[in-house]
């Protein structure tokens, strides 16, 4: 990492407010380079906080930017951080209309050309995308990473129309006790106090809406970018990592966005920025190539950003299993479009006889995070365990004397399996495992389909007990080696928890090998020459971590009662311990999430979340503290869920409240 000091133009930065239409304020810093000339401007808009939580990353980019010619700001959506109004659900009519606002207040600033940019990684990457698509005039260029253009099928919802267990419970659990954080006095003045009290009451648990559309219905279909392509007018810059849950979107947006205008990259990175460095890289000069892109869409400057190949993509060479990797083996390599003329797709036909695959439900305890975020713990360990409880299928890659090459795949997989379910309902997951001549198993990629999803996320068909049918669904996308003498496994289970919320029959299914098979992306080898410079950012803010002499907590924990035959995952997110600032600010952050179910029992799981907050500025005589606990369980026909919320000022209670919410399992 080299970090900038010496930039093109001198900057400065202030705090502001931008009013919306209906009076609401919200809160936005903006760093602006020394220059009397206007500007483009740059837009970062998300709910997590400019003056404590996304500071330090806010401080590694927004000022580079600056210093390059760029007035880049940051803002926070309504009902968050230090901005007025109270908070609504995700990427909501509000939210993304008060984006809309402020593009067009950027515009009409005298320091700025007219010309407006946004960007952001997760939410800020997601909202980015689904302004674009509404099309504000000053909009002209948009830089999306680890963002969605699918609501439904590519977050944190759900996965081939079953309940992400993982990540159902645990964001929803997240953003309630993001929400619940109070204004800072330093920025928000005295009604810090007014707009806190204000904003807890208007707090909605999101799992209560989320769970209640369990299908692809109008709830998910607004902001998903899928539904009109055609509706961004923007250029877009999409970019993602291989170990990201939302790495399928670049392939489809470099397949459905006119090519002029629209570019793509995917790292081997997992959901981070891809300069900061952190596992897996390598890292490379983002700031750098998204400086191109600007440079190209907001100031005309005669560059050959768009000369660039449509799709630049990372394929990892095989590698052993590990749950942190700081470098992954691999190259990069070039697309012209999407499909890929040097993608062709092979089928693997399957061979045997009928199998029962009845898989135990802890099935999946060693699938990793479905958010990893560059944590010692975050990647699945050997998969041999998982293999154990599932069937398996190997295809060798010839070797030696057998005239072998590698097997390299980009792209997404894909599986029809004939089989017949005993229960109107189920799940079926499917992996893509590397396995070495040593037996050990590497997760490559993986799929999952609800049987009621299969003729569409927007509807829920019950299977038909006793009858053969070929399900056919893809896995995610994905850039990968076999080499010579190792095996392509595919591994078909009935189980993924916590990743997929088990259905109430979980009876498995019968598997006919003669009707099943898995194609495979295959990419013939190119000479391509892909190169990007090093990663680079600006002085970091220089936040604190003190020293604690507190016990470390595992990042993931798995604990089995042999007796019980009960297995619980207990994970530690992770996001931020505590923190000292330089304006002051000590800000301590502890979450743990639970999940548990027993081998024999799909109606056993459930999930456990408990959050700690405490915002403390001693100069002020200001201390906060937030305590959350959010929890889901079920039964059959219905999914049982209870959240609490506990905040306090100087040790008492300013907020409490309760909720328990029974909500139908329709296809979920």
């Amino acid at each position: 990492m080299r970090i900038r000091t010496d930039f093109p133009y001198e900057t400065r930065h202030e705090d502001v407010r931008i009013p919306m239409p209906d009076g609401t304020r919200l809160y936005a810093r903006v760093w602006r380079p020394l220059t009397d000339e206007p500007v483009p401007a740059l837009l970062e808009y998300l709910p997590y906080r400019l003056t404590d939580w996304t500071a330090p990353r806010d401080w590694q980019r927004h000022p580079w930017y600056a210093g390059h010619g760029y007035a880049s700001v940051r803002v926070d959506v309504r009902g968050h951080g230090n901005s007025e109004g109270l908070p609504g659900d995700e990427y909501d009519a509000t939210e993304l209309a008060d984006g809309v606002a402020v593009v067009n207040w950027l515009a009409e600033q005298p320091w700025c050309t007219g010309k407006v940019g946004m960007f952001g990684i997760s939410w800020g990457g997601f909202n980015s995308l689904q302004i674009a698509a509404l099309a504000p005039e000053p909009l002209k260029a948009v830089v999306t990473v680890c963002s969605t253009d699918d609501r439904y099928d590519n977050d944190v919802h759900y996965m081939g129309g079953s309940v992400l267990g993982v990540d159902m419970h645990a964001w929803a659990a997240t953003m309630l006790a993001f929400v619940c954080r109070p204004p800072d006095p330093r920025y928000a003045g005295e009604e810090w106090r007014e707009l806190w009290l204000r904003r807890l009451e208007a707090v909605e648990p999101f799992v209560h809406t989320w769970l209640s559309h369990q299908t692809r219905d109008d709830y998910w279909k607004h902001g998903s970018v899928c539904e009109d392509y055609p509706a961004v007018k923007a250029a877009v810059l999409a970019v993602g990592g291989w170990h990201d849950p939302y790495r399928d979107t670049v392939l489809r947006l470099v397949e459905h966005l006119p090519q002029d205008r629209v570019r793509g990259i995917i790292g081997p990175w997992s959901h981070q920025y891809p300069d900061r460095g952190l596992p897996p890289g390598p890292a490379i000069g983002f700031l750098q190539e998204t400086l191109r892109w600007w440079d190209h869409h907001l100031k005309g400057t005669g560059n050959d950003v768009m000369a660039e190949p449509l799709l630049r993509s990372w394929i990892s060479g095989s590698h052993p299993p590990a749950t942190v990797y700081e470098e992954l083996p691999g190259r990069w390599v070039a697309d012209p479009s999407w499909p890929s003329p040097h993608v062709t797709p092979v089928t693997y036909a399957f061979r045997g006889e009928h199998v029962v695959v009845d898989s135990p439900q802890q099935t999946g305890i060693d699938a990793g995070r479905f958010f990893p975020f560059g944590n010692d713990a975050d990647l699945p360990p050997d998969q041999r365990d998982e293999d154990a409880h599932s069937a398996c299928f190997d295809f060798p890659v010839p070797a030696g004397s057998e005239g072998g090459a590698p097997i390299e795949i980009l792209g997404r997989p894909s599986v029809a399996l004939h089989l017949m379910t005993p229960a109107p309902t189920g799940q079926i997951v499917a992996r893509l495992c590397d396995i070495a001549p040593d037996g050990s198993s590497t997760l490559v990629t993986r799929g999952a389909l609800n049987v009621s999803a299969r003729y569409g996320r927007d509807r829920a068909v019950d299977a038909q007990p006793g009858e053969w049918e070929t399900y056919r669904f893809e896995l995610n996308g994905i850039g990968h080696t076999f080499p010579p003498g190792h095996r392509v496994r595919l591994a078909i289970s009935s189980a993924y928890w916590p990743w997929i919320w088990p259905q109430p029959d979980a009876a498995g299914f019968t598997l006919d090998p003669a009707g099943s098979s898995l194609t495979l992306p295959v990419r013939a080898r190119t000479d391509d020459t892909v190169s990007f410079e090093e990663p680079e950012q600006s002085a970091p803010l220089g936040v604190s971590s003190p020293e604690t002499l507190e016990e470390t907590r595992p990042e993931r924990l798995v604990l089995r009662d042999v007796a019980k035959g009960e297995w619980t995952l207990q994970v530690d997110p992770k996001y931020g311990g505590t923190r000292v600032y330089p304006d002051g600010l000590e800000f301590t952050e502890d979450a743990v999430e639970t999940y548990t179910i027993a081998e024999d029992d799909p109606l056993s799981a459930r999930t456990r979340s408990e959050w700690h907050v405490r915002l403390h500025r001693p100069e002020l005589a200001w201390d906060v503290t937030i305590d959350t606990r959010s929890e889901i369980t079920c039964d059959a026909g219905t999914f049982h869920t209870s959240d609490e919320v506990v905040c306090k000022e100087g040790g008492e209670v300013v907020f409490h409240r309760t909720w328990e919410k029974r909500i139908p399992r329709t296809a979920g």
